[in-house]
């Protein structure tokens, strides 16, 4: 039913008509043509200042970023002394092509900000309502958009920290940029023969696809072992203090919270010496007559693997202990009567109920534990350091070099740039492999879901 009380709307001149479609063109037009004249400068002044630099900038950034530099540094001789003749810079030349290309997207977002805006402002005069100012404007965005005006500095953060250098990563792993194509070197691109030079095992590149399989392979495998062991190592820790019967509960979470209060770096350091061939470990146990020589516990690779998986136990129980203490003490405790009336010893009413109730709650912070324990780099840095070396490793990765250590030691210490860049885009895809499945877990799509 048509309401008959609704006023008729006011008829839009033609030049108002014409100057909105215009907007998609001339950012800000619509805004200009229906009184909001200050905020439609700005979004005009915007486009252009955009206009200018792709004219006068923009382009040949597009057009450097195509080739990365044909000019070499170039050194003549004159009048008896070496005049040096400055090439291009590649890195500089990749990073304004990143940077330019990246102002596409942001040129989407001001047209649509635009249009929006003048559409706003057209609805605003169709409906006899005065449009709003640009003090009025300003105003709302300290008032009812505060969240706009908070959200900006973190945004722009996020663009020039995060999607920048995230980007830049990325194209980086198409070009040859490494220790022997650096300034004033040039570097350029070479497709996908970084990434086929990763998975080809035959002979001229089995030295490097190898080795990422080998690395590869012990990062899955420490980072299910490193996120078990912490998990229901901090589960069984949990329980048992929360034991009714046991005395000095404070106490003994205090203990175990003094052990996160510590910096991780630390404590690693200090275990790294105390285990060391020559350390204190080694010295009273052979001083005690339990062995006759130094146990190899970061010189053997079988070894050093187990050292670190156990050493990460002292760190990372503690803090499965601390939520883990809350959600066992969350748990109705009708489940358990029910149970105990049922005649379920303490092994089922454990498995049935303790057991489902902490997995269904703790789902998310399990998944993000595997996904920080992938990217763990204090843990292996500052133990092993990657160590014990293995011959014929490209980029010198050890037996206990994860993805991000190897990641490091080619950046830091070889400048295999493209290399590690390819190494970081895997690590990249692994996780949001297992992030997309964290979100398939019934704690993310119904947290009252949880049935007995």
């Amino acid at each position: 039913m048509i309401n008959m009380t609704m006023q008729p709307s006011k008829e839009m001149p033609i030049i108002r008509k014409i100057a909105f479609y215009l907007s998609f063109i001339f950012f800000g037009l619509g805004n200009i043509a229906f009184g909001q004249i200050i905020k439609g400068l700005i979004f005009f002044a915007l486009q252009i200042a955009i206009v200018i630099f792709f004219v006068f900038w923009g382009g040949q950034h597009l057009a450097n970023f195509a080739t990365i530099g044909t000019q070499n540094q170039e050194f003549i001789e004159i009048g008896g002394s070496v005049v040096t003749i400055p090439g291009d810079n590649s890195v500089q030349l990749f990073l304004l092509g990143v940077f330019t290309i990246l102002l596409f997207p942001a040129v989407a977002l001001l047209a649509f900000v635009s249009i929006k805006s003048g559409l706003v402002a057209k609805q605003n005069y169709l409906k006899e309502k005065c449009s709003l100012d640009f003090k009025t404007d300003c105003k709302k965005l300290i008032d009812k958009d505060l969240h706009k005006t908070l959200l900006t500095v973190p945004f722009l953060g996020l663009l020039f920290f995060t999607i920048v250098p995230l980007v830049f990563m990325i194209l980086i792993a198409f070009t040859n940029f490494d220790r022997f194509h650096q300034h004033p070197e040039l570097f350029d691109w070479v497709g996908f023969s970084n990434f086929r030079a990763f998975f080809n095992m035959s002979a001229d590149g089995a030295q490097i696809g190898r080795t990422f399989v080998r690395v590869l392979g012990w990062t899955l495998i420490w980072a299910v072992l490193a996120t078990v062991t912490c998990y229901f190592g901090g589960i069984f820790l949990a329980m048992l203090i929360n034991q009714k019967g046991i005395r000095g509960k404070t106490f003994f979470r205090t203990v175990f919270v003094i052990t996160i209060a510590i910096p991780a770096f630390i404590t690693l350091s200090a275990v790294s010496g105390m285990m060391a061939r020559n350390g204190i470990v080694n010295i009273l146990l052979m001083r005690w007559g339990f062995i006759s020589s130094p146990l190899p516990f970061f010189s053997d690779s079988m070894w050093a693997r187990v050292s670190v998986i156990v050493i990460n136990m002292w760190i990372g129980i503690p803090f499965t202990m601390l939520f883990a203490t809350g959600v066992l003490q969350n748990i109705p405790s009708e489940l358990h009567e029910s149970a105990k009336i049922d005649g379920a010893n303490a092994w089922v009413r454990f498995r049935k109920i303790v057991m489902p109730y902490v997995l269904f709650i703790t789902a998310p912070v399990l998944i993000t534990q595997f996904i920080g324990n992938i990217n763990n780099f204090n843990v292996i840095f500052f133990l092993t350091g990657g160590a014990p070396a293995v011959s014929g490793a490209f980029g010198g990765a050890g037996s206990t070099d994860l993805l991000i250590t190897w990641l490091f030691r080619l950046t830091a210490e070889h400048n295999d740039f493209s290399f590690a860049s390819v190494i970081g885009l895997s690590v990249f895809l692994i996780n949001i492999l297992i992030s997309l499945a964290l979100f398939k877990t019934k704690s993310f799509k119904d947290d009252t879901a949880f049935r007995v």
